[in-house]
């Protein structure tokens, strides 16, 4: 017998009860409706990478669980390798470079998947967890219209799937990139890692990393933490940065894009989208417009959705040049927060919508063609797996949250009965004809 111990949750791996898990796949089938209908294709990828593509994206080695058997046999000690994907992007940008030739361009596909990480589990942070990406990859430069889109789908899911206000805050690298260059800043990425932690450390705290680590003055310094400070919700932002006073080709080609793309969603609520020239992005190989996704009324909870554009990820794998632009919702990071919350309810347990009974006088083949006839009609049914007392065949209906109970006709000439257990009507039914009622 396993220990009662052994029995207990592992902390970040989830697992919810039927009724709860039903929701969740009906939030990944409306994620997927809005995917679809704007043309994404799906892809499942294996869950195994070489480690090695996977170091190759930056320092992620101590979030990556690899593989190795449990009974070592020789070599034992070396390696490992293969690991399980820590993110979807990563094996995305290898399934596109090992399936280049057969692939139409620009590729877009969606992705919803498990991925691993191995940090520390909190509110919001899971070592097993699901994700839904859209990525678009071609090899041709990607027009900006997919800088807009983007964002736009990742409003429509979470228009779709109710789950309350959100903001999604977005940014250029190559503004951040352009303004520190300008600056005279030497490793420019460096100080992308340091800003991009602003809002776990604060503006003093990106400050002391400055001077502590790369070794800024005091006036470069406060010129990083003007620019952090700029946020808007009209293209105009970008006259806010050039009123700073630097100036490079970089930067302005980063605000032309920038300003492009506010512009393209200012249709949208107020607040909806708010340039944020704070946000960065700590992944190295983002390149352009960078996209964080946070709930409005929540704004300490961890970051719901994020992405942007890359030149180099694809193409690094093949030599080749191949950039895309994507977006990732965690979706288990937000359907753990409304559970939590107690937003998320269901009264059914299951998702049959009829229960056949199991009547005294009725023969099992009786009972199964009933079932049957209910099932080619696309009727989810179950029926009650033996004869026992009719009452407590509807306390086990009720218990489940069936919305119907059937009565199958006995004998030649019996009739057919279906019973609402929510209201109690019961009224003669054929089981070739009959549709329930689907709110």
């Amino acid at each position: 017998m396993i220990e009662k111990q052994k029995l207990k949750p592992i902390s970040g791996f989830p697992e919810w009860l039927p009724e709860i898990r039903m929701v969740e796949q009906a939030w990944i089938e409306r994620i997927r409706g809005v995917f679809e209908s704007y043309g994404f294709a799906p892809i499942e990828t294996r869950s195994v990478e070489p480690v090695e593509v996977l170091l190759k994206q930056g320092d992620t080695d101590k979030e990556i669980y690899a593989l190795r058997r449990l009974l070592e046999e020789e070599g034992a000690g070396r390696e490992p390798d293969y690991a399980l994907h820590y993110d979807l992007t990563v094996p995305m940008a290898r399934y596109v470079a090992a399936n280049l030739n057969d692939l139409t361009f620009p590729f877009k596909r969606y992705q919803i998947q498990r991925a691993w990480r191995g940090e520390r589990p909190q509110e919001g942070r899971f070592r097993e967890f699901t994700q839904c990406d859209i990525d678009v990859v071609d090899v041709r430069p990607i027009p900006l219209h997919f800088d807009a889109e983007m964002p736009a789908i990742v409003y429509e899911v979470m228009q779709a799937l109710d789950v309350g206000p959100t903001v999604t805050r977005l940014n250029n690298r190559k503004v951040l990139e352009g303004f520190y260059k300008a600056l005279g800043v030497a490793d420019a990425h460096e100080v992308i890692r340091i800003v991009d932690k602003q809002d776990k450390i604060g503006a003093d705290g990106v400050s002391r990393m400055l001077s502590d680590e790369l070794g800024l003055d005091a006036a470069t310094i406060d010129q990083v933490l003007k620019l952090a400070e700029i946020q808007g919700t009209k293209a105009d932002v970008v006259d806010r940065v050039r009123a700073l006073g630097v100036t490079g080709e970089l930067l302005e080609q980063g605000l032309d894009e920038l300003r492009f793309v506010m512009k393209a969603l200012e249709d949208y609520p107020e607040g909806a989208f708010v340039a944020d020239l704070s946000v960065a992005r700590g992944l190295a190989y983002y390149t352009g417009t960078v996209y964080e996704v946070k709930f409005a009324d929540d704004p300490a909870f961890p970051t719901i959705c994020g992405g942007g554009r890359y030149e180099n990820l694809v193409g690094s794998m093949l030599n080749k040049h191949l950039p895309g632009i994507g977006i990732s919702i965690g979706l288990t990071r937000i359907f753990s927060k409304l559970v939590k919350d107690g937003k998320i309810a269901s009264a059914r347990k299951t998702p049959s919508e009829v229960m056949v009974c199991w009547l005294p006088d009725a023969s099992y083949e009786e009972i199964c063609e009933t079932a049957a006839a209910l099932r080619r009609r696309g009727i989810k049914t179950e029926q009650f797996h033996e004869p026992r007392k009719l009452k407590q065949q509807i306390s086990y209906a009720s218990a489940k949250g069936i919305p119907y109970i059937w009565f199958p006709a006995v004998g030649a000439d019996g009739r057919h009965e279906v019973k609402a257990l929510e209201t109690g009507a019961q009224a003669e039914a054929d089981p070739e004809s009959w549709t329930p009622a689907r709110g």
